[in-house]
Parts: structure tokens; sequence; C-alpha cells
């Protein structure tokens, strides 16, 4: 396909998406990657699917995608019944979701749309597929900034290089009663400067001013770190949940969103997902 025609084609798929699920638009602006959200999805009890497969089908579905697809060593997780006859919902390797028939001749790859609620299931169920438990997060190795009551909680994987986080940071200055733990996550092949800056500024004798001094008013402390420091290993930590762009929010009720939003609707989704 021509690529003016693809890029119709795209445009035509992501305006088709827009229209048929209203409710979940919202651009998001992130660094390192296409920015994405699970944080608007319906509830985690909306997000099941109808059920696991038939044991022969599962089976046969395995060993067929798993032999195609072998030179990419594509793995099943899981088959299950779709509500649609004949439809099955197949999670492969990365919990990526895909669709197929009882044979695994045909595939769909897409959103499954529930019309009656005009949201995608699709959405809803990778959501769930990749939920993180919020309460093992290592907070110890956080910026830990607390403004009112701290009752609001968010944590936040963040570059210090990185554009979008700072406009997150302006965002995040004009919230009141909310606790805000930030796990350094420097992309070096983006901001090569990223990860001096990250260890700097943790080592700083309050690290909560030097990090906001720095993303909000573009104050940077000088000298070099001179401590030991977790960035290294919170960067892991992002890269092992998944997450290749900043900033990404990780919510209380285990749900993401990979790139900055403004007011109001920060507020509102951090709310919503406690």
């Amino acid at each position: 396909m021509p690529y003016f025609q693809h890029t119709q084609v795209s445009r035509m798929k992501t305006k088709l998406i827009k229209i048929l699920t209203p409710f979940a638009v919202l651009p998001l602006l992130a660094c390192g990657q296409p920015a994405v959200s699970n944080a608007n999805a319906a509830p985690a009890q909306a997000a099941k699917a109808e059920g696991p497969a038939d044991k022969s089908v599962a089976a046969s579905l395995k060993a067929r995608l798993e032999k195609v697809y072998a030179a990419q060593d594509l793995k099943v997780l899981s088959v299950s019944e779709t509500p649609i006859k004949g439809i099955y919902e197949v999670v492969v390797s990365g919990k990526q979701i895909i669709y197929t028939d009882a044979k695994g001749d045909y595939m769909l790859v897409g959103d499954l749309i529930n019309v009656n609620t005009r949201q995608s299931m699709t959405e809803e169920r990778a959501a769930d597929l990749n939920k993180i438990d919020f309460a093992s997060l290592p907070l110890d190795k956080a910026i830990k900034e607390v403004r009112g009551n701290g009752k609001l909680k968010v944590a936040v994987f963040s570059d210090p290089d990185c554009p979008y986080c700072k406009r997150l940071e302006h965002e995040f200055e004009k919230m009141t009663d909310i606790t805000i733990y930030t796990f350094m996550m420097p992309i070096p092949s983006l901001h090569p400067d990223a990860a001096r800056k990250a260890e700097l500024l943790w080592c700083q004798p309050n690290p909560t001013q030097a990090w906001t001094d720095w993303m909000r008013k573009g104050k940077l402390p000088s000298g070099k770190a001179n401590c030991e420091n977790p960035v290294a290993e919170t960067t892991s930590l992002g890269e092992q949940f998944g997450f290749n762009g900043t900033p990404t929010l990780v919510f209380p009720n285990g749900r993401s969103q990979s790139g900055y939003s403004p007011m109001p609707h920060l507020k509102e989704v951090i709310e919503k997902n406690q």
C-alpha cells in the first residue's frame, strides 16, 4: 500500500475509534513513545473476558499460533471466549490482545467495541492485564512531595530533561491535597545528560526541593552527584513494567497512563483511579 494511502487509512481508523468511543479521547504527550492510557477504561470488574475457552479449542489455538509464529517466538498466554460466537480473545507475548476464529485461520487486531456502552472492551481488558501493584512500589526510592493533606496519591516515572515531564510538574503545582512519588527514569537515547541530572538531584540535601526547583523553575544545583542513588534501579523498574516513555503515571488502583495531560483532566483521572 502506498505510504500516502496507508496514512489516510490510519487516520480514518483513528477518527473512527474516536467516534465510536468518545468518552476515552484525550490527547496525551510523552517523551519516547506514543502516549497511552488505561486509566479511562471501565472498572476492572467490567474488563473480564467471557470466560476460558473450551480446553480443546484453547489447546488447538495455542499450538496453531505458536507454530505459525515460531520465528517471532510468539507465546499464547490465554484463550477466552468473547460475546461474539466463534470469535476468541487470545492474549499473546507482551500481553497483546488479538482475536481469532476457532481454528486460528483468521486474525483480527484492533478494538472490540461494545456498542451499547460505547466502550472499547479491548482497552478495558488490556488495563486489567497490565495492572501494577501500587503497594509493592519501592516508595523509599522515589522523590516524595506532599501537597496539602496529601490525600490523593500518584506515582510518576519521569525524566529530568523530558519537556512533557516538566509540563506535568507545572500541572502538579496547581494541585492541592496530593502526594506525588517520582521515580527517576532518564532516557539516554533522547536526553544524554538526563541520568547525570537525575543522580545530581537525588543527592541534594533536599531532593524534593531540588527536583521541583529544576522541573518547575529551571534551577539546577551545581556540583556532582556524590551519593549512592537508585536511578539505575528505578529506570530498570520502569522498563520491567514495559514503560518506554515519560512521564508515565501509576495510580493506586493499578491503572497507568503514559503521557502528560493538563488540568482539570489530570485531577479528574487521579481522583478516579485511587
